[in-house]
């Protein structure tokens, strides 16, 4: 399994020097599995640049995939401009939480994809994309068991687990920090046990998350603590605050290294983005 980073940013992409090194679009990875169609995390503002980089190495029109943790803007913002959707013969299957209300998850996507929004309809797009609910289920996407769980945050939120070749990755680009920031859910410790990559929300200092306790995120510390308690191989820090800049990210990194439950984890890392690993 490899992992690429194409978008690392959490509530609006942002631009500049400030934010060179680590970068400024929103959530988007992919997980490449030999053998399979691209698996996407999530459909935010680094969603374009990926849809470029995948041109050169796909022949014919695209088949992928893609776990959607929820429809914030952050997280969806790609969507329209991701190019190869726009080729006829493409296809996109998107698979994400149910919705309040009734709707079907589709309905509630395409909602956002059209005018007065955009100018184009999701309907109008070349290729075809195929939505499907998931929730606190676990399936099979190509080579790789997929596990999805409801975890706090405000609207109805999935972390993902995905495991090919032996390897687990985790998926919590959103997840609501308890006010004690000392307890980790069992559900949300059940999703990361043991796993190999933990890509964790960690939106706030400390200082943010007094100010901010219920918007729906988590600090540093307490990304290092669900990797400590999960028994997790190696922590990478996810969904930076517009407002960290590339020295921020550093410092916070440095300090998250220093914590005493970065002792439990084997390695942690700041997601920056056109970053590629295997796993």
């Amino acid at each position: 399994m490899r992992l690429t980073f194409f978008g690392v940013r959490g509530s609006c992409p942002c631009a500049g020097d400030a934010y060179r090194r680590v970068g400024g679009n929103t959530s988007c990875t992919l997980v490449a599995v030999d053998g399979d169609a691209p698996l996407v995390l999530d459909l935010g503002t680094g969603l374009r640049a990926l849809g470029e980089a995948l041109r050169p190495v796909t022949s014919g029109a695209l088949r992928a995939n893609a776990l959607l943790t929820h429809l914030h803007f952050d997280h969806i913002l790609g969507l329209p401009f991701f190019a190869p959707l726009h080729e006829p013969g493409a296809h996109l299957t998107v698979y994400g939480p149910p919705q309040d209300g009734g709707a079907h998850l589709r309905e509630t996507l395409a909602s956002a994809v059209q005018p007065p929004f955009f100018p184009v309809k999701m309907v109008e797009f070349g290729g075809e994309i195929d939505v499907r609910e998931v929730a606190d289920e676990a399936f099979e996407v190509g080579r790789s068991l997929v596990r999805a769980v409801r975890v706090p945050h405000p609207g109805n939120t999935l972390g993902f687990r995905i495991e090919a070749d032996g390897r687990r990755i985790v998926y919590l680009p959103d997840h609501q920090a308890p006010h004690d920031r000392a307890t980790v859910p069992d559900a949300v410790l059940g999703l990361c046990e043991g796993a190999d990559v933990l890509l964790h929300d960690a939106q706030y200092s400390d200082e943010e998350f007094r100010a901010k306790p219920d918007w729906g995120h988590s600090t540093v510390a307490y990304a290092v603590r669900v990797a400590a308690e999960s028994g997790v191989r190696r922590l990478f820090l996810f969904h930076h605050d517009p407002s960290h800049t590339d020295r921020d990210v550093g410092l916070f990194l440095r300090r998250a290294r220093r914590l005493p439950d970065a002792r439990r984890v084997g390695q942690i890392s700041a997601a920056t983005e056109g970053t590629t690993l295997s796993v």
